[in-house]
């Protein structure tokens, strides 16, 4: 039995759907985990604009609450967490994976985040068989 399942392969969010809802809370006071409830925001947000939202349980940052994982191929990938799961934070998180997919290489300029993904990057991952240069 594999533990991998098949998705699509364009630019993607990757919603960690079993992360805490904060920092102090497992759950929302619906009874929901934040990444479910993140998740469900991101797709409204994403409706018709070609980002695939994917969901997936636990993407082993669990310190660090409502992560997510940008990446489409030959780009860098990113894992960004400790958001709220709010609308306002799928918009940011939807609007920066916007100017991600643009991107040649999935380098965004500083000067075009959102500020709402501030602070919220965690990790930069290289795309297969290549290494971030600078």
């Amino acid at each position: 039995m594999s533990v991998l399942r098949e998705a699509d392969d364009g630019p993607a969010v990757v919603v960690c759907d079993t992360c805490r809802f904060s920092a102090e809370e497992r759950d929302s006071p619906d009874g929901m985990r934040g990444g479910a409830v993140l998740a469900a925001a991101l797709r409204d947000a994403a409706e018709g604009t070609g980002i695939a939202i994917q969901t997936m349980p636990c993407l082993f940052n669990c310190g660090q609450h409502c992560s997510v994982h940008l990446r489409a191929p030959g780009k860098i990938g990113y894992v960004l967490g400790r958001f709220e799961p709010t609308a306002d934070a799928a918009r940011a998180i939807l609007d920066y994976a916007l100017a991600y997919a643009e991107s040649e290489e999935g380098v965004v300029p500083y000067r075009q985040w959102p500020e709402g993904v501030k602070g919220h990057f965690i990790v930069r991952v290289p795309p297969a068989g290549k290494l971030v240069a600078d």
